[in-house]
């Protein structure tokens, strides 16, 4: 019954914002135009700096919705501003081609600076950076872990090639379970 009541409240606050972004996106004041006269798909604000050119979801609850609608995996990093851990990672990330690459085409993604109501994105604790993916069934891929043990979704700057390969899993499996 808490599952069901759970289910029904993302799903409501997932219509709320996509009906709310619909309302926004006819009257034009939320779209904004490049040099080159093209429709951006996301403002800068919602990459934080990871990657402008990825079409970022603003929320948890949205990048759940978009993932199962896309049948996409949902990439979730947990970061801060002002942590210099996170800053080296996103700074390594945004500097990738192959991460970026898949990221645009292949994911759902989203970056939070503070934490979800959801306790299955913190199954290991709290910490930052932390990186997670859902899939469109909307599980969390505990499996999906990075180098160490102590901190198990956690990425330094070094551990590119893991997260590159981890990324891929999650392509992987998707396609295995659907």
């Amino acid at each position: 019954m808490a599952g069901l009541s759970l289910s029904l409240l993302v799903l409501l606050a997932t219509v709320s914002c996509c009906l709310a972004r619909g309302a926004t996106q006819k009257t034009g004041s939320s779209l904004s135009k490049n040099e080159s006269g093209k429709e951006k798909k996301c403002p800068p604000s919602f990459s934080r700096g990871w990657a402008d050119e990825v079409n970022w979801v603003q929320t948890y609850e949205e990048g759940l919705h978009k993932a199962r609608k896309s049948n996409r995996p949902l990439m979730v990093i947990h970061h801060l501003e002002d942590c210099e851990y996170s800053q080296a990672l996103k700074k390594a990330f945004a500097a990738e081609a192959e991460i970026q690459k898949m990221a645009k085409e292949d994911f759902v993604m989203l970056n939070l600076v503070f934490e979800t109501s959801d306790k299955n994105m913190s199954p290991d604790e709290q910490y930052v950076p932390r990186i997670l993916f859902v899939d469109p069934s909307l599980t969390v891929r505990t499996d999906i872990q990075g180098p160490y043990a102590n901190r198990k979704y956690t990425y330094e700057p070094g551990d590119i090639k893991t997260l590159v390969s981890n990324m891929k899993k999650a392509k992987i499996l998707l396609k295995q379970d659907f």
